[in-house]
């Protein structure tokens, strides 16, 4: 990574056979395996997993449950660790880092959307969403937390807090929370999974739209709905990964 928001630590990190800078991706995983061991015996949550996001692009990750598909975007998140392989960051190798190198690329590079909305229920629509910023928050940052929610229809919603929205609307805040630190990459877990039709195609196009702007986006899914918006849809299948289109 070559922006002004990434820890010295990374830069020590670099391999000779991964690309830097403009030409490397925002996100790969090489040869990442990740393995448990429960009760005595050895769960292999993920097998050998190659997986390269690019810049603007959208994948959807599709499996059934127990596949490895949260394990897969933990990993990818730096929220897990994998037991070998590599996990790379616009070409610097970030697997080995710190937990504080760790915790300021997921604040600063990663934008997350989880399957339950995490909203504090005595804050605002937008306190929540200057959640990322809160021991740096200034005028500027409440500006853009107000202009994302703007921007996913919730400009009237502002003042609001949880108890007075609906699933998508706590949705749509949880998107503009992911996205307060203009993040390069953004990882979603079952982003339509409590929102109806209308109101899951509303947040992949916003998934689209931020697309446009470089991001590059992971969502895990078992709607097809999500996969129909995406550019490329990846299977995981107890741990490995084959691509479906």
């Amino acid at each position: 990574m070559t922006g002004p928001n990434v820890p010295e630590a990374v830069a020590e990190s670099q391999t000779a056979e991964t690309k830097t800078g403009a030409d490397a991706p925002p996100l790969q995983l090489r040869g990442v395996d990740r393995i448990y061991e429960r009760g005595g015996e050895t769960v292999r949550a993920l097998q050998d997993v190659d997986l390269t996001v690019r810049a603007g692009e959208f994948v959807a990750v599709v499996g059934p449950s127990g596949s490895g598909k949260s394990t897969m975007l933990n990993t990818l998140g730096l929220l897990d660790t994998p037991t070998s392989g590599d996990v790379f960051l616009d070409g610097d190798e970030v697997s080995d880092l710190d937990d504080e190198a760790r915790t300021r690329l997921r604040k600063e590079y990663i934008g997350f959307i989880f399957q339950d909305f995490y909203l504090l229920p005595t804050l605002t629509a937008l306190e929540n969403v200057l959640l990322p910023t809160v021991y740096d928050a200034d005028r500027e940052a409440t500006d853009r937390g107000r202009g994302l929610l703007q921007r996913v229809g919730l400009g009237d919603r502002i003042t609001h807090r949880p108890t007075e929205l609906s699933g998508g609307q706590k949705q749509r805040v949880a998107i503009a929370r992911s996205l307060i630190n203009s993040p390069e990459v953004l990882l979603a877990d079952e982003p339509t999974g409590n929102l109806d039709t209308d109101t899951g195609r509303q947040v992949l196009g916003e998934f689209e739209r931020v697309c446009e702007e470089g991001v590059a986006v992971v969502a895990v899914t078992h709607d097809e709905l999500v996969t129909e918006y995406a550019d490329r849809t990846v299977e995981l299948v107890d741990g490995r990964l084959e691509d479906r289109r």
